[in-house]
């Protein structure tokens, strides 16, 4: 038997093995996009949002940057102290929500029951604590014009209420309240910011 076919075969096999498979893009990085400013990048997902935190020491304290809406990829942290270390963290986070309430229009009963009571300027939101388990709960706007809702407030857990300023452009906007539950944590990953020009 002539050995030939079974060297082709071979040859295949080991062409197909060293096929290089895609590369998942990182889970989380940050980059240095001047000596002060770091951005920070996130594939997308099914999340409701993400919220990022950053710490001078990877120990912490953490402090919280912002909570952003789904399907945001990345975040700028501007304007930062020269030749300091930065640590970042991103958190995806998800909950059932609330109907969606205007200030001073009745809402259906539902798993958080949003009330909302407009005084001037001020917006005061009362709702039912009925989660046993929420890590806080997330207030969310759409303003007038935009497609979706975007946090603005989140507070402790066992929370009923909260005040709000609204600004110029948000009259006649459209709030929900989340109660939060959180994934799991990113990686921690770093920059040190470099001299100031």
């Amino acid at each position: 038997m002539s050995a030939k076919p079974l060297v082709l075969v071979a040859l295949l096999a080991a062409g197909c093995a060293a096929t290089p498979s895609p590369a998942s893009p990182p889970p989380f990085t940050a980059t240095l996009t001047s000596p002060t400013d770091v951005v920070l990048s996130w594939p997308d997902d099914d999340a409701a949002g993400h919220r990022v935190e950053y710490a001078n020491d990877p120990a912490g304290p953490w402090t919280t940057l912002q909570f952003l809406p789904p399907h945001a990829t990345s975040y700028h942290h501007p304007d930062l102290i020269p030749e300091t270390p930065f640590y970042y963290r991103e958190q995806p986070f998800s909950g059932p929500v609330s109907a969606e309430t205007t200030a001073g229009a009745p809402t259906a009963t539902d798993a958080t029951a949003l009330h909302a009571v407009a005084d001037g300027d001020t917006v005061t939101f009362t709702w039912a604590d009925r989660s046993a388990d929420e890590a806080g709960f997330l207030l969310e706007i759409r303003r007038p014009g935009e497609p979706g809702f975007s946090p603005i407030e989140v507070t402790d857990p066992d929370t009923t209420t909260c005040a709000l300023s609204t600004l110029p452009g948000e009259q006649g906007s459209a709030y929900r309240l989340r109660a939060l539950h959180y994934g799991p944590l990113s990686p921690v990953v770093h920059q040190t910011t470099g001299k100031q020009r």
